[in-house]
């Protein structure tokens, strides 16, 4: 694989970085041309055990939900309250990650069911549907990890790139980022909206008016739903059961807060500029998510409770692939990996989630350049090390070491919106 300056298909020339300088042209599209092959066969094999899969899982999302709801209604015993409360969560969990997210990304369009289709689904979260999916399934999925362009880079409150201009405000972030863990969806819902737009005239008020009271009618019914109604029919026990749903919300909204911020930020996953857009081939987009998503080791269990996002690099290649395939998909992802010569960023929750933490917290402060004890845990399976951690950050295409990332920047596309 030769090491060379290259020339992508519009005549931009783009350079090559120390994780991606042995790749030629060639290489990256063969690279992507193997990636089309592994979806093609998966598309292509989709049928009944898949639907079956999502909707066992919709069956026990909402047989937990009835049950959990049921036993807060005696949640003035407190074994009743513990029960109930912990239905309620996996609950909550399952039909945000496992089914929610990945409906609304168009995984099970394709088996024609009108109630389980990316059109008609509206999920248990404060984002609407319709915005989120623009928000989310577009922007960040087209522009992942892109300084300026990708605004999941630190949700447009957190500076989780020394690339990112430092700001006094970002001292608390340590702080605020506590808050936003717990009322994660809330967060989101407000930032899908895009409220800096407005603030710098990108974007007419009136616009964003509506889109507030959407919001607003959607968190109402939310809050009427678990916070009024359920506690109100359970009579005497009115405010454990309040406290019950309370405290579910909360743990999914953490629990959310940690997947997904360790598909993301962890040290092993890199940013991109904007520069790196120009031109950019099938290939080298596909180059660019594994260079910019992170793993987290686990059992079956963890990944269907993360909804696959576990799984984040190969969500991140193949966003339409219904969830349940990942698994299936990711040996053969981490040999192309190892025989393109490109770390497969991957480790257990706990190692990620504290550097996410650790990065964070350095991060809050002006600079943020990595010291000796920044470099990322290493984690082997099967085959040559990977990178566990948080995604890095290399404002200029040098190929120089990020404080989040051992290795650089990677590259990007827009020719296309991503399957």
């Amino acid at each position: 694989m030769s090491n060379v300056v290259s020339t992508t298909a519009t005549g931009a020339a783009f350079r090559p970085t120390a994780t991606t300088a042995h790749l030629s042209d060639a290489d990256v599209e063969r690279l992507g041309e193997e990636l089309d092959a592994i979806r093609a066969e998966v598309m292509g094999d989709l049928g009944q055990a898949d639907a079956r899969y999502i909707r066992r899982v919709i069956a026990v999302q909402r047989g937990l939900e009835a049950g959990g709801r049921g036993l807060l209604l005696a949640s003035l015993f407190p074994p009743a309250w513990v029960a109930g409360t912990g239905a309620l969560a996996v609950a909550k969990i399952l039909e945000n990650m496992e089914i929610g997210h990945n409906v609304l990304h168009g995984q099970w369009d394709w088996m024609g069911d009108p109630e389980i289709h990316s059109t008609t689904w509206e999920w248990d979260s404060a984002s609407c549907a319709e915005g989120w999916k623009y928000s989310h399934n577009y922007v960040h999925h087209t522009y992942t990890n892109v300084l300026g362009k990708d605004r999941d880079l630190g949700y447009a409150a957190m500076r989780v790139d020394p690339a990112q201009p430092w700001k006094p405000i970002y001292l608390l972030q340590p702080l605020y980022n506590i808050g936003l863990a717990v009322g994660f969806e809330y967060g989101i819902a407000i930032y899908d909206i895009e409220l800096e737009k407005v603030a710098a005239g990108r974007k007419p008020w009136s616009q964003a008016k509506v889109e507030l009271g959407r919001l607003w009618r959607k968190i109402r019914g939310q809050l009427v739903k678990d916070y009024v109604a359920f506690p109100l029919l359970s009579g005497l026990a009115a405010p454990t059961t309040l406290l019950g749903n309370l405290v579910a919300n909360v743990t999914r909204n953490v629990w959310a807060h940690a997947v997904i911020f360790c598909g993301h930020f962890p040290a092993g996953a890199e940013t991109f500029t904007e520069d790196q857009l120009v031109g950019e081939t099938r290939g080298r987009w596909y180059v660019r998510q594994l260079l910019g998503s992170a793993n987290l080791d686990g059992s079956p269990l963890m990944h269907i409770m993360t909804g696959n996002l576990s799984h984040q690099i190969e969500h991140h290649l193949f966003p339409d692939m219904p969830s349940n395939r990942y698994a299936q998909v990711a040996p053969k992802v981490r040999e192309l990996c190892a025989r393109y010569g490109l770390p497969y960023t991957s480790g257990p929750l706990h190692k990620q989630y504290a550097g996410v933490l650790a990065t964070i917290a350095r991060l809050a402060l002006p600079g943020g350049e990595p010291t000796s004890n920044d470099e990322p845990a290493v984690h082997t399976v099967d085959g040559p090390a990977t990178v566990c951690g948080e995604p890095a950050a290399a404002p200029e295409q040098t190929g120089r070491r990020s404080p989040r990332s051992p290795t650089g920047i990677g590259s990007r596309r827009t020719d296309q919106r991503p399957r």
